[in-house]
């Protein structure tokens, strides 16, 4: 069923026709988690879809709806669902067990890799998500420099740890968010993106900054693209300032090319966050770096230079099943073009959509980089032209928006009802499965949910 087969519904009203299943199940999960849910990116009104399976670049909902997709696992599965090289390395480490409470030989080849393909991995600290490995990396840099405060950027997100919760989404203003205690929240430093003026204040006037850290590629996968030319004037003001430089490639890691956004434009931050694709759609984080910034988790260095050694527990940390998962898919981006295929094909189908926008008579945008997609709904009216849209001089526009309601929500469950499924942005991660079929269908049901909303009123 689609909205094509209700030509006089509501996209609304198709969606709940199409989607009992998820119907019934979101019902039942109200009753027995906060709003339903176990992540806050899957709210979705009037209920969320629920999947039961996926392969390569599609999934089926219980009602067996089928979606080609762009959730991508919030980014982790380049490769996309159920690769059978990584499902056959997870069902061989699984007959051996799931978790030994030990050192293992997965962990070595897995870290042997992440030392080939990041440039500024000189050691590996195994996490089990990007939340942690941002904390380490935070908690390293203060150690390292003896300095407290930390300078981050609005509209990036850095996991839901304290010291990251304020200027992403919400408090621009950087005051703590609900349940975070004033002390963090004052030791952190909020800069707009690409405000060469701004951070340069910053670093006049504060001379106690452990850490920058950033989205590389800008906030939500570029969707706020930061500057080139800013990320070497970071490079510069850290290194002048004795500062360490975190580049967050928690979700550009290995995806923007096999060495992440560092490999790209030649820029070595002195740490690096690393999860999603790195444990190939499996639990698991990293954080790497310079190594005498990582031998303060080191027993024997610390103990030698008579300083306290940073802890660092963790059960499921470098868990043998996510490790299995993890080398085989990196060594697949390693020795195969797979990252471009997935850039291409962003390249390819952004270009498509906007002309499906300008065929319209839409001034609206698809845009990203590398493999990415982002829809901008324009709520200010802007006269855009969508093939030719700069994002960067947007940024303000879209850093305080939500996502996922009003008309951003509504070109979400249009898309759905037409086979095609985004996160709340809406914005979409491309694996490198992707191909002519998805293409086909992604541009069919971004037309017809177009023309959808153009008959319920809500775009003229």
């Amino acid at each position: 069923m689609s909205a094509s087969t209700l030509p006089n519904a509501t996209l609304t009203a198709t969606y709940e026709s199409m989607t009992p299943g998820s119907a019934a199940l979101a019902a039942k999960a109200r009753g027995l988690m906060p709003s339903g849910l176990s992540h806050d990116s899957r709210h979705f009104d009037p209920y969320p879809l629920y999947v039961q399976r996926a392969l390569g670049p599609v999934k089926w909902d219980v009602d067996n709806n089928k979606y080609v997709d762009y959730f991508g696992g919030h980014g982790a599965l380049i490769l996309g669902h159920n690769h059978p090289a990584v499902m056959a390395a997870v069902q061989a480490a699984l007959e051996n067990g799931t978790h030994f409470g030990a050192c293992h030989e997965l962990e070595v080849r897995w870290a042997e890799l992440v030392t080939q393909m990041v440039p500024s991995a000189e050691r590996v600290r195994f996490t089990s998500s990007g939340t942690e490995a941002t904390l380490m990396a935070v908690r390293l840099a203060r150690a390292y420099t003896g300095r407290s405060k930390l300078v981050r950027f609005r509209g990036h997100f850095h996991g839901w740890h304290d010291h990251m919760t304020s200027g992403h989404a919400n408090h621009f203003d950087g005051t703590a968010t609900s349940g975070v205690i004033e002390g963090v929240a004052d030791n952190v430093l909020l800069c707009d993106p690409n405000d060469v003026e701004g951070i340069t204040r910053i670093f006049n006037d504060h001379k106690d900054i452990a850490a920058v850290i950033l989205e590389p590629t800008g906030g939500n996968f570029g969707k706020m693209p930061i500057l080139p030319s800013f990320v070497s004037l970071l490079r510069d003001l850290t290194k002048q300032a004795g500062t360490i430089l975190i580049f967050d490639e928690v979700v550009t890691g290995f995806r923007v090319s096999p060495g992440g956004v560092q490999a790209a434009l030649g820029i070595t931050p002195d740490m690096t966050t690393l999860a999603k694709i790195l444990s190939g759609g499996l639990p698991g984080g990293a954080v790497v770096g310079r190594k005498d910034i990582l031998d303060w988790l080191d027993f024997k260095v610390t103990k030698a230079a008579g300083r306290e050694k940073v802890a660092h527990p963790g059960t499921f940390n470098a868990n043998p099943v996510s490790a299995a998962a993890g080398i085989a898919t990196l060594e697949i981006l390693a020795s195969t073009d797979a990252c471009a295929r997935a850039n291409a094909f962003g390249d390819t189908v952004r270009a498509k959509m906007n002309e499906v926008l300008e065929d319209e008579g839409v001034k609206w945008a698809v845009h990203g980089t590398h493999s990415s997609m982002h829809i901008y709904t324009n709520p200010e009216g802007a006269d855009i032209v969508p093939s030719r849209f700069d994002a960067a001089s947007f940024i303000q526009k879209m850093i305080d928006k939500p996502r996922g309601e009003g008309i951003t929500g509504q070109v979400r469950m249009g898309l759905l009802v037409n086979g095609v499924d985004m996160n709340s942005g809406p914005s979409g991660w491309i694996s490198a499965m992707h191909g002519e079929e998805e293409l086909a269908i992604t541009v069919d049901a971004f037309r017809a949910t177009i023309r959808a909303l153009k008959r319920e009123g809500m775009v003229r």
